[in-house]
């Protein structure tokens, strides 16, 4: 699998409001998969969640993740990140959650009771498919 820097169509894939799975790793070493947004924030992946989830306890104990990102307009074009979760942190003012539901919604998020919480993935390997199959 490649290392970064990624070649520019994978890039622009990943700059899209494309969806996405992530995976995290459950305490036993179970995958856990879920359903996803993600914004690009330079170099790394920006994800968010509510502060009660699970997924958030995991990679605090185990910051190993992997994200797939699925071309919206041909789902057998994807790209696949491995990484880890090399920054989490208080989303203040849900400032995170609002850049990232404005990139596929163009509106702020909706639900402003609840606390929220950032993670930056740092990539360390991708792999694509489809159109994407022999770029890099």
């Amino acid at each position: 699998m490649p290392k970064p820097p990624m070649p520019s169509e994978v890039v622009e894939l990943l700059e899209r409001p494309n969806p996405a799975v992530i995976t995290a790793l459950r305490p036993d070493g179970q995958p856990v998969s879920v359903a996803t947004w993600y914004v690009m924030d330079g170099d790394r992946i920006l994800v968010n969640m509510d502060e009660s989830r699970k997924r958030l306890e995991y990679l605090r104990a185990d910051p190993r993740v992997s994200i797939t990102v699925l071309d919206e307009t041909s789902w057998y074009t994807h790209v696949s990140v491995q990484g880890r979760a090399v920054e989490i942190s208080a989303d203040e003012g849900l400032a995170g959650i609002d850049r990232i539901c404005r990139h596929y919604s163009g509106e702020p998020f909706s639900n402003r009771s609840r606390g929220r919480v950032n993670a930056w993935i740092e990539i360390d390997r991708w792999h694509g498919w489809g159109e994407l199959r022999e770029v890099g």
